[in-house]
């Protein structure tokens, strides 16, 4: 086993299996291919890119059956991934990997993103008139986008996740295009499921690194992970990741050379990648992007990030929950419209650390449509459903009364000294809780509250004195939360993008500095032997 995800063998020259002479069919095929951007040319197919091809298609079952199934594919921009996949859509359409009637199908975010690899397979068949004879090209404007061999009808189709989905379809060959950037489950459910039914079938993931670790793309690629260090077996799945290590130096040329594997051959431009260095040092923006895009280092979401998710997430370990048992507590509630997420946030200073926060967060939606809420804003919500993490409540809207009980059982578990509601859409909970002698209050959410909370908090989680066990909700909404820094310093959250959810993020907050304001309580002299009766008159 190893800790490395570096596809060492890639360089290593070491043999690669091809008992039918397979890998080395398809290397031929692709030779034989004309480049677009170099007219009169072959294909050009380095190194780096023949190993890869020849680990694909040359290692076979007995029975002739391709061992590789799924290719992830993690490049940074520019290692020309898009020319490759291309060259292996045609290695099924109109090459020999190719079954008579069989279907391949570029599928990207957008049609505009999968039409870019379909030009590419396009402009690769117009450039041999032989090939360009065979086939037929459809590519009119706001057209299906198809390559058709018309000898027997197998074909090359774009599909995008901004459509329906393709159930029903039964592709041989998918390329799934940036993957980071899909919205949802449904359309790579849909084309995995359908290649699934034959034994043959190929899925070729080509992406660079995204933000954020909620997303399909997250799953997939965390899986590659795993098979490819060794903590999980499975040889139908090829796990090809460049990327760099988030505490890297980024500045390092040595790094770059590492995880771009065409740079050796001219691209992507070096010169380009140290002028966007050169802006990342003067950029905490560009230096995110140049991370992302020319390390492939994944990011968290926020472009303006409040903290450091990596050190937000040293704050995972589990929660002693019966040493909080009868502990003082200040809860932050921040209420949501009717349809959205409603978040609350139980924070107690820690029984054997008073400068440490441990933090207990619930969330609640409505359970009406609880996939399709999770579709719009890219999250499992059913899984977390599942797993206790959050409350859907019956209808379309969320019940309040919800809120109201876990609030009340809350404080059957606790010593809970406030319950602090942002006003917005406050009242339908505060008020019964108020005719109860709860002690409530409300917390304005602007910059003299809001900044030196943030600051309280912020001390926490970069000194790991802030614990939240891991809870997925919350890292997901931490991970969404951008800041804004007025001209005189002060700082407020806000969401990155408008489907973005930072309602446990505020909560938090706002539990957490009333924690920080109030000194663990000296007890009480009506609870103390000292007191008398005789005292009650003074």
């Amino acid at each position: 086993m190893t800790s490395s995800t570096y596809p060492a063998w890639i360089y290593d020259d070491s043999p690669i299996d091809d008992p039918f002479g397979y890998g080395e069919r398809a290397v031929e095929f692709l030779r034989r291919l004309k480049h677009p951007k170099a007219p009169g040319r072959a294909f050009q197919l380095d190194p780096w890119q023949e190993r890869i091809v020849r680990r694909v298609y040359g290692p076979r079952h007995p029975n002739g059956d391709r061992i590789v199934k799924t290719v992830v594919l993690l490049l940074p921009r520019g290692n020309r991934k898009t020319s490759l996949s291309a060259a292996l859509a045609l290695l099924h359409t109109i090459g020999p990997e190719r079954v008579p009637g069989g279907e391949a199908i570029f599928a990207a975010s957008d049609r505009t993103q999968a039409g870019i690899g379909f030009r590419e397979a396009a402009n690769i068949i117009r450039e041999d008139k032989r090939v360009l004879a065979a086939t037929s090209i459809y590519d009119a404007h706001n057209s299906a986008k198809k390559i058709v061999l018309n000898r027997d009808g197998s074909f090359l189709e774009v599909v995008s996740s901004d459509g329906k989905a393709q159930h029903g379809r039964t592709p041989g060959f998918v390329l799934a295009d940036e993957l980071h950037v899909w919205r949802g489950e449904d359309l790579f459910e849909a084309l995995t499921t359908g290649l699934e039914k034959t034994d043959n079938g190929l899925l070729v993931i080509a992406t660079t690194a995204g933000r954020g670790q909620d997303g399909t793309a997250w799953r997939v690629i965390e899986d590659a992970r795993k098979v490819a260090r060794g903590e999980v077996k499975d040889a139908s799945i090829l796990p090809i990741l460049f990327e760099a290590d988030t505490e890297d130096d980024w500045k390092d040329e040595a790094l770059w050379h590492r995880v771009n594997p065409g740079l050796a051959h001219g691209y992507p431009s070096l010169d380009g990648m140290r002028r966007h260095a050169k802006r990342a040092e003067r950029s905490p923006i560009e230096r995110e992007s140049f991370r992302q895009l020319k390390l492939n280092i994944w990011l968290d979401k926020s472009t303006d990030p409040f903290v450091d998710m990596a050190v937000y997430d040293r704050g995972a370990d589990p929660i002693d929950m019966e040493a909080l048992a009868g502990q003082p507590c200040w809860i932050g509630v921040d209420m949501s419209t009717t349809t959205d997420l409603t978040a609350v946030v139980a924070a107690f200073r820690h029984p054997d650390d008073d400068e440490r926060f441990v933090v207990l967060p619930h969330f609640f939606i409505p359970g009406d449509n609880v996939r399709a809420r999770g579709e719009r804003d890219g999250v499992p919500y059913p899984a977390w459903k599942d797993e206790g993490h959050l409350t859907a409540t019956p209808g379309n809207v969320i019940d309040y009364r919800a809120v109201e009980r876990h609030i009340r059982q809350l404080a059957d578990l606790y010593d809970v000294r406030e319950v602090n509601f942002d006003p917005a859409y406050a009242q339908p909970v505060m008020a019964p809780l108020a005719e109860d002698g709860f002690p409530v209050a409300t917390m304005r959410q602007g910059w003299v509250t809001q900044s030196p909370a943030l600051n309280t908090l912020e001390r926490a989680i970069v000194a790991e004195k802030f614990q939240h066990g891991g809870h997925p909700v919350l890292r997901w909404n931490f991970q969404n939360v951008a800041i804004h820094t007025d001209s005189a310093g002060n700082r407020t959250m806000h969401k990155g993008k408008s489907t973005d959810r930072i309602d446990g993020a505020v909560a938090t907050w706002m539990a957490v500095s009333r924690a920080a304001a109030n000194e663990q309580p000296t007890p009480s002299i009506y609870s103390s032997d000292a007191w008398s009766d005789e005292l009650a008159y003074f």
